[in-house]
């Protein structure tokens, strides 16, 4: 029994992705963001209960890609879909190309399941990124999501333009599947030589925070990408 603790949460990952769909199509933002903060605590919990009790599985391994898949895959693609006006859109005989574009966010979720399945695979990435990660990919998506709710700064309709969105999604996208190294949070022992933007990225991230709200989520996605990127080309 003591084997299944970390799949049982891995589930509940899985179940907050599927209420997280549900939410979406009712027009239920906030639910959303709450399924998402849960699905990443399950997403951490697994890896670290397994951890704590010393166990693992190669179901295990799988289980947590195809609940990613559902969380951080088939969800922000949902959101995309709903912004470019998805549920105001019929298809039926006679559809215009025009109905068919809130399709488009789904580029999202086929290369984050190309990505999940890469990662599967690749044992470069086992104490730091290459290309972004589901999970911080949708916590973009979703700060998109929370300017749009609360129309942020007045940006709120800004969120739904196709000029912005259809760039974004291709961007995000093939993101996450570059070989752009990316630092993750695993620190390099207690100490601020080889944390240095660890810990940097973890205080421009309160203050981003405390100064946007939810809305941070997706200036903090920023912050992280400019960040490993300047990581990047110092090291070299």
């Amino acid at each position: 029994m003591k084997k299944q603790i970390p799949n049982i949460i891995t589930l509940l990952n899985l179940f907050f992705g599927c209420v997280a769909v549900t939410a979406l199509l009712s027009g239920y933002f906030s639910i959303v963001l709450y399924c998402f903060l849960l699905s990443i605590a399950m997403d951490f919990g697994d890896g670290f209960v397994a951890r704590l009790l010393n166990v693992s599985s190669p179901v295990g391994k799988e289980l947590d890609s195809l609940a990613d898949m559902v969380s951080f895959g088939v969800v922000p693609g949902m959101i995309f879909y709903v912004l470019l006006g998805g549920n105001e859109t019929t298809l039926a005989a006679g559809a215009s190309l025009q109905d068919f574009l809130p399709f488009v966010g789904f580029i999202f979720s086929m290369l984050a399941c190309l990505r999940l399945a890469r990662f599967n695979l690749d044992t470069r990435q086992s104490v730091d990124f290459i290309g972004l990660n589901t999970p911080t990919a949708t916590g973009f998506v979703m700060g998109l999501l929370m300017i749009y709710q609360n129309d942020t700064f007045g940006l709120g309709d800004f969120m739904t333009q196709k000029i912005f969105l259809l760039p974004i999604i291709l961007i995000l996208s093939y993101l996450m599947i570059s070989e752009f190294p990316m630092f993750s949070g695993k620190f390099q022992g207690l100490k601020w030589k080889g944390n240095e933007f660890r810990i940097i990225f973890i205080f421009a991230a309160l203050a981003e925070f405390f100064l946007f709200g939810y809305a941070a989520f997706a200036t903090i996605v920023l912050t992280y990408m400019v960040l490993s990127a300047i990581a990047y080309f110092t090291k070299k």
